[in-house]
């Protein structure tokens, strides 16, 4: 594959993110900034919606910016009229869900938010390890938000896992968030 042709293949990008629960009040700001980043570089979104939880300003801001947007939801999930036109596909269980966010994505994005977000992205990044199907992890850790999985990358991980840089990432910034995260999926490519 040529350079030209990978660039014009568009990124797949399952992004966890949450607005529910205690936790830091800019995580609208951050997940519209990161909406908009992706989606003017052409990456497609696949959002997991559970519980009555969507991450409705990463959305609108990813649809303004003429992303396009997936969601796969459980049957709580009712979209709100500002979505009308997003797929919402519904699963049933929590493992039918991981299952296909992880079909799906080409890379793992986590933004700042609640205990849901965390679980949600580590649910998927099991269910693609147990497909054998190695999708990058990308966390923004912003106001250290991922401090500890961090710590637990460096200290874990890095015995038992050759190569764990190229799985888990950490950024600082939107920015650094696409750079790593398009150059670890280009790579997988």
């Amino acid at each position: 594959m040529t350079t030209m042709d990978s660039i014009a293949m568009p990124v797949v990008l399952a992004v966890f993110a949450s607005n529910k629960g205690p936790g830091n009040p800019e995580r609208a700001s951050i997940m519209s900034q990161a909406g908009t980043y992706f989606a003017k570089r052409g990456a497609s979104l696949i959002c997991l919606a559970e519980n009555g939880d969507i991450p409705i300003p990463l959305i609108t801001a990813a649809r303004a910016a003429g992303g396009q947007v997936q969601i796969v939801g459980d049957d709580t999930i009712v979209l709100p009229s500002a979505l009308v036109g997003v797929t919402l596909e519904t699963l049933h269980t929590q493992a039918e869900r991981f299952a296909r966010m992880a079909e799906l994505a080409q890379g793992l994005v986590a933004l700042p938010g609640s205990l849901a977000s965390a679980s949600g992205l580590f649910g998927t990044w099991a269910a693609a390890k147990a497909r054998a199907h190695a999708v990058p992890v990308v966390m923004l850790n912003r106001h250290k938000a991922f401090e500890v999985m961090r710590g637990y990358a460096a200290d874990v991980l890095s015995p038992g896992l050759p190569g764990h840089e190229r799985a888990i990432q950490f950024a600082d910034s939107i920015e650094d968030l696409w750079s790593r995260i398009s150059r670890l999926v280009q790579e997988a490519r």
